[in-house]
């Protein structure tokens, strides 16, 4: 899998993250369903599948329904995961618009390692076990001088 993982392209796995989440939405896959999320073409989905055929990670039949090996959802999963912590990463912590966190998170999934996401994956958890749903101070205090570029004059005030 480790070998497969760094063949893929960023586009390749935007593919698999694609079927992935169409397949969890509606219970199947189609190429057109594909291209419309992705905002590609049909002839754009059937290349990336029979390179990912090929690969081991999707399964397709000439207008059939897509599906992903074993291989190939793991790997989707991982993708997605990297894709969701980064989002919330940028929304959470970095209050940007989610429209805005939706794109970066794309962009930035494919350059993590898994080893970065896990990290961050592990840092929510911290702070989602230690602050007991009460959001940081830290946090209170940037979102504060996002609004008004103001900083507090001390790290202690409410």
């Amino acid at each position: 899998m480790v070998e497969i993982a760094k063949d893929l392209t960023s586009n390749m796995e935007d593919y698999l993250e694609a079927i992935y989440a169409l397949k969890k939405e509606k219970g199947f896959t189609r190429v057109g369903a594909i291209a419309k999320r992705l905002n590609v073409k049909n002839s754009s989905v059937n290349s990336a599948l029979k390179t990912l055929s090929e690969k081991g990670l999707a399964v397709h039949e000439r207008y059939g329904y897509v599906g992903l090996t074993k291989e190939g959802d793991k790997i989707a999963l991982e993708v997605q995961n990297k894709h969701d912590i980064l989002f919330r990463f940028l929304t959470e912590f970095l209050m940007l618009d989610e429209k805005v966190a939706g794109k970066e998170a794309c962009g930035i999934e494919h350059a993590i390692s898994k080893k970065t996401s896990l990290r961050l994956t592990k840092f929510f958890q911290f702070l989602e076990l230690g602050l007991n749903g009460v959001r940081p101070r830290l946090l209170r205090n940037f979102e504060r001088y996002l609004k008004t570029g103001k900083k507090m004059k001390c790290y202690t005030e409410k």
